[in-house]
Order: structure tokens, then sequence, then C-alpha cells
């Protein structure tokens, strides 16, 4: 049995690959974020994963796409009398965003086959890497099942699909960073259970207010209530405007209001919940540096969050708020990862290797 530290050269090229795996995912959700917020999203009508890579290349086939579009409800309804080469427009952005999807796929699965092939690789981190491609194949199917949504009878994806399609991406980019930091080997440190409590319930609450977000922009709720601290009012809206559809729970996910108030209510939470985790760090002196880090991002995403709302969501403020959302995360799982990777100061389990050659 061999120690994962001894294969050090292996797991650098490992680890270099999943960097830039990661970095390519990074980079697909702001390109998806700017293919919602240009509405371009629904100009492509038909799911085709091989010959879909390839664009109109004839005034012919750039007809027919149009022709297409325009009998989904958003062209009508929205779009109507656009020019082609408007439609182009909105076309380039979607076809850029599956074109990115499936590169990273290619880019994924060739170089794993390649390290497959090599070996070396620990059983624990070809079942990870293997789960991490199978959702990377779901994710491209939930991106279908969420632009069908609005193909029929909405004008726009679904909400609930949109968050699904941007929660599991995330969760896919998240995989990838907690396995890089997983293949550097540590040395062991005492850390209250609190502090790595703390931890997981940030990375927690970060999905957590990146649903709500994606929920925001699905209903865009961001360009509704365009006021701070106070929102339709208040600083806590009335409940009769929170509450009023049924089922009650209804209106989290369907409730204009509803949504933009949890988004920023969950925002001050993250908040505290980064500072107190940050002033234990200090006090305990165990990975204060990531703590630190942590709640100036959050600190950051959280004027970002105001000044797009302020400004009634301009494309480069939401997408800085959404590049900054992306380091909050990196950062949430870095740090629980590291708390998790040490001893509790209560009770000290034998360490365990991170792997072991298969």
């Amino acid at each position: 049995m061999t120690p994962i530290s001894t294969l050090s050269e292996p797991y650098r090229a490992v680890r270099w690959w999943l960097i830039s795996v990661a970095a390519l995912i990074a980079l697909m959700v702001l390109v998806g974020g700017a293919t919602r917020l240009t509405e371009s999203g629904l100009s492509i009508v038909e799911w085709k994963p091989v010959t879909g890579s390839v664009p109109p290349l004839s005034e012919r086939q750039w007809t027919e796409a149009f022709e297409a579009y325009k009998k989904i409800p958003q062209y009508r309804e929205l779009n109507a009398g656009m020019s082609l080469s408007e439609f182009k427009e909105i076309f380039w952005w979607e076809w850029s965003h599956r074109l990115l999807g499936r590169f990273i796929g290619v880019a994924y699965l060739l170089p794993f086959l390649f390290f497959l092939w090599r070996g070396g690789l620990s059983g624990e981190l070809k079942r990870r890497l293997w789960l991490l491609f199978a959702l990377g194949g779901l994710q491209g199917a939930v991106g279908w099942w969420m632009v069908a949504s609005g193909l029929t009878e909405r004008v726009e994806v679904s909400q609930y699909r949109l968050a699904t399609h941007l929660v599991l991406a995330l969760l896919i980019f998240a995989g990838i960073v907690w396995t890089v930091r997983r293949l550097k080997e540590r040395p062991q440190i005492a850390v209250p259970a609190r502090l790595r409590f703390t931890s997981v319930l940030l990375l927690v609450v970060t999905f957590v207010q990146i649903y709500f977000g994606a929920l925001v922009a699905g209903l865009r709720a961001g360009r509704a209530y365009n006021t701070w601290p106070q929102i339709d009012g208040a600083f806590i809206p009335s409940a009769d405007r929170l509450w009023f559809e049924t089922p009650w729970w209804r209106n989290m996910f369907d409730n204009v209001l509803t949504v933009q108030f949890e988004h920023r209510m969950t925002a001050y939470v993250l908040f505290v919940l980064a500072a107190w985790h940050a002033f234990d760090a200090v006090r305990s002196r165990a990975a204060a540096g990531g703590a630190l880090l942590l709640l100036g991002a959050v600190s950051l995403q959280a004027v970002l969050g105001i000044l797009t709302l302020l400004n009634q969501v301009p494309i480069d403020l939401a997408l800085a708020h959404q590049a900054v959302a992306i380091v909050v995360l990196t950062l949430a799982v870095m740090q629980t990862e590291r708390l998790a990777s040490r001893q509790s100061a209560q009770a000290q389990p034998r360490a365990v290797p991170l792997g072991q050659a298969g």
C-alpha cells in the first residue's frame, strides 16, 4: 500500500488537470449568466449533442434556425419583429454556452482516460472522478430539461429548473475543488470542533444562497423592489404580501417579493456566520487566513449585490456579483476541507491516509 503523498508527480498532473476543468466550469457559469441576462437561452430550440456543435454556416441555415425560434412563445410575446441580425446576437450566446459545455466534457474525459490507462490513481480517487463525470453528464440533460421548459407555454425557462441547473454546476465545481485539495497532504493540527461545524454550515448556507440567487434571476426579481435596506417600504415586508399565494410554500419560489426577501435575509445570515467563523478562527489560531479571506469575499459579494439591485441589474455588475459568488463558494469549500483534514481538539482520531494506490 503506497500513501498518496508518495505519488507526487502523477498527482501533480491530476491536480493541474482538475484545476483547469474547474476554471472552465467557472467560465461556463459566467457565460450562462450572460446568456440569461441577455434573454438568449431559448434561441436554440433543439438539443443536438453532437451536430449542434456546428453553428449555421449558410444564409439558408440561419433562416431555418430563426424560423424555428419564431415558433416558441418567447418570440411571439417578447421579440416579435426581431431581425435576423438581432437573432444572431442571442444565438451566439446560447451556442457558446453549449459549445463550452461540450468542450468541458472532452477536457474532463480524455485526460481522465489517460490517467486511468497510466495507472496509479487510488481506488477512492477513481470512484470520485467517475462520480464527477456522471454528474457532468447529468448536467447536460438538466440543461436541456431547463431549456425545454420555455419552449411551449412560457416565455422564459422555469426558475426551478434554472436554479437546479446552476446548483448542479457549482456542486460539480465544488467537488473538483475539494478533490484538488485532498490530493495534497498537509500536517494535522488540532482545531475546535465548533470551528469545523461553522465551516460546514457556511458552505451549506452558501449553496442555499446561490439557489435563492438563481430563483431571483429566473423571476427577474432583481429588477423589482430596487431599494435597500428597505424592501417594499419596510425592512420586513407585511406577511400578507409575502405569503398571499397558496399553498404557502409556493411563495418561496414563485412570489417575486418573497424570493428577493429570502435572498436578502440569507445574505445577512451568511455575513454573520462568516464574521463569527473568522472571529473564532483568529481566536483559536486555526485556519485564520482562510476564514478572513472568506469573510472578505462575503463582504464584497454583499456590496456587489446591493449595487446590482440599486442599479436594476446592469449586466456588468450582475456578472461581477456572480463571479464573486464563485469565489465565495471556492473559499468556503477550501476552508471546510482545510478544517475537515485536521484533528478535532476534543477527540483526535488516528490519522488515515488520503488514499491508497490502486
